[in-house]
C-alpha cells in the first residue's frame, strides 16, 4: 500500500513502512460480529475508521499524532483520541475514511500519508467496528496542524514506545457483561498541559506498539473480550 514517492527520507521509517506493509491480522480476527457474544454472523455493525500516523522525531524515536477532543462534543468530550470517526457513503475503503477524518479534524493531507497497512478490527460496546489504519508521516515539517475546532481542541504527539512500558502508567479493573478487564491510562506531558490517553484509544495504541516494537508490553493487559477477542497468552505470538 505504501507508496513509491519517498524521496530523500528517513531510512528507519521506510524500513519499517516495508515491514509493516506485510503484517496481516491473524485470520480468526478479521470478522468481530463472529466472536462478539448475542451479535449474529450476519450483523452488519456500523463501521468507523482510525489513523495511527507515525514519524521520527527529532532524536529519532517514532512518535504517533493524537487528539483531543473538543470539551463541546456531546461524547467523549475532552478525551484524547485518533484522528477518525464512522465511515460515510462515498468513502471507498477504511482507509479512505480515516485519511477523509484526519484532513477534516487536523487538516492533515492524505498525499502526505503513505498508508502501510490496516491491522485487526475493534468493536465498541455500541457495536460500532473500528479499523485501525497505519500511515507513516515521512514529512513531519509539511504537516501544519489546522484542527477544526468544532472536533478538535488540541493536536499532539507522543512517543509510540511508551504505550509498551509501565512509566507514566495506571490501570483500574473494570467489568462489562461478566468480563473482567483492564483498563489502561498513560499520561503524558506536553509542555504545561498533561493528557490521559486511555480505555479504547490506549488498547489500540498498545497494539500498534507491539506490532512496531516486535516485542508485547511490560505489563499484563488483559483487555476485554469484546474489543477484538485476543487471549493474553497470544498476544506475544502475533
Amino acid at each position: 500500500m505504501a507508496s513509491e514517492n519517498r524521496g530523500e527520507k528517513s531510512r528507519k521509517l521506510i524500513s519499517l513502512s516495508r515491514r509493516l506493509s506485510l503484517y496481516e491480522p491473524p485470520p480468526h480476527l478479521n470478522n468481530p460480529a463472529r466472536r462478539q457474544h448475542g451479535i449474529p454472523k450476519s450483523a452488519n455493525p456500523k463501521r468507523a475508521a482510525v489513523l495511527i500516523c507515525i514519524f521520527e522525531g527529532n532524536d529519532g524515536e517514532l512518535r504517533v499524532i493524537l487528539t483531543q477532543r473538543s470539551s463541546q462534543l456531546s461524547s467523549h468530550s475532552g478525551e484524547v483520541a485518533l484522528p477518525g470517526g464512522k465511515r460515510e457513503e462515498g468513502d471507498a475503503d477504511d482507509i479512505a475514511t480515516a485519511l477523509r477524518e484526519a484532513k477534516e479534524e487536523i487538516g492533515l493531507e492524505p498525499s502526505l500519508v503513505d498508508v502501510v497497512t490496516v491491522i485487526e478490527p475493534y468493536m465498541t460496546r455500541f457495536h460500532v467496528t473500528v479499523i485501525p489504519v497505519i500511515g507513516i508521516l515521512f514529512d513531519k515539517k509539511a504537516f501544519n496542524p489546522t484542527p477544526d475546532a468544532s472536533e478538535v481542541e488540541s493536536v499532539f504527539d507522543v512517543p509510540l514506545e511508551m504505550f509498551l512500558k509501565n512509566e507514566n502508567r495506571r490501570e483500574v479493573e473494570n467489568e462489562w457483561m461478566g468480563d473482567k478487564f483492564l483498563c489502561h491510562f498513560f499520561d503524558y506531558q506536553s509542555g504545561e498541559k498533561g493528557f490521559i490517553i486511555w480505555a479504547f484509544t490506549a488498547a489500540i495504541l498498545i497494539r500498534v506498539a507491539t506490532i512496531v516494537y516486535q516485542r508485547p508490553p511490560a505489563f499484563l493487559e488483559r483487555r476485554p473480550t469484546l474489543w477484538n477477542g485476543i487471549p493474553d497468552k497470544d498476544l506475544a505470538k502475533l
